[in-house]
């Protein structure tokens, strides 16, 4: 790293996603240093305190902190670029203004973009006054969260991010502190994949007409249900529609099929 060289923080909370972006900005901008890599707003923060980096690319969603107010927090000081994951009305703020922004999986010919936008900004310009988008930002993502329920989940495949629709989930499953999420492709394969996220934690978040708890490890989308096969001692099996997957009934949930 050299004096004259610029410097850059990435904000992430999926590790995958933060290398992919460092491997692309390598590639788009090979002059930029990414000195930092933080998981969650709050390490933003900290590192950005530390490093002051003249860029910063912050996931507008993160756990604890958002990526909206890591930037409140550093303002003026730096030029920002929000990545965002099909999130559209974060989009629509951005659509107006002077904030740059990526859409989740990025694409090398939009990060082009974006990387010779803020390059002008680098020679030409004071980062701009961001309070009052920041503060329309922040709105939007609290309407869009109280809104409805969750419309895609990001989850590993391999060393991959797959960005999955939710109505394309055929059920989920407790896996510790992860869940694996078992879905179809465009070409309606069945696909799976394991997202960070706890089951409790996820399950509130989603579409409780289209999704219901059968056991405590294990939430069904509906329509995915082929047949119920009740069994002995108060429990079910459920079949599901082209898949060999079989899902267990608790005691608890058995109620849900009184009518199958």
């Amino acid at each position: 790293m050299t004096a004259d060289r610029p410097r850059a923080l990435i904000a992430d909370d999926e590790p995958l996603l933060r290398d992919s972006l460092e491997r692309l900005l390598a590639q788009a901008w090979p002059q930029l240093d990414v000195v930092a890599k933080a998981r969650n707003g709050r390490e933003a923060i900290e590192l950005f305190d530390t490093h002051r980096p003249q860029v910063c690319f912050l996931d507008v969603q993160m756990p604890g902190k958002t990526g909206v107010e890591a930037a409140s927090h550093i303002g003026r000081r730096a030029h920002l670029v929000f990545v965002t994951a099909f999130d559209e009305y974060a989009v629509e703020a951005f659509a107006h203004g002077v904030l740059d922004y990526l859409v989740k999986p990025v694409e090398p010919a939009r990060l082009a973009e974006t990387v010779s936008r803020v390059q002008e900004r680098l020679r030409v310009a004071e980062p701009a006054h961001t309070e009052a988008l920041l503060a329309q930002l922040a709105a939007s993502l609290q309407k869009g969260t109280a809104a409805g329920p969750l419309r895609w989940l990001r989850a590993s495949v391999g060393q991959t991010v797959q960005l999955i629709p939710v109505e394309a989930i055929d059920f989920l499953r407790s896996d510790q502190k992860y869940t694996l999420v078992a879905w179809r492709d465009d070409a309606r394969r069945p696909r799976e994949a394991v997202l960070r996220m706890p089951l409790k934690e996820l399950t509130p978040q989603l579409d409780a007409a289209q999704f219901a708890q059968v056991h405590r490890s294990v939430v069904v989308n509906l329509s995915s249900i082929d047949r119920v096969v009740r069994g002995t001692n108060e429990t079910a099996d459920i079949q599901l529609k082209g898949r060999d997957d079989v899902l267990p009934v608790s005691r608890n949930y058995l109620h849900l099929f009184k009518q199958m």
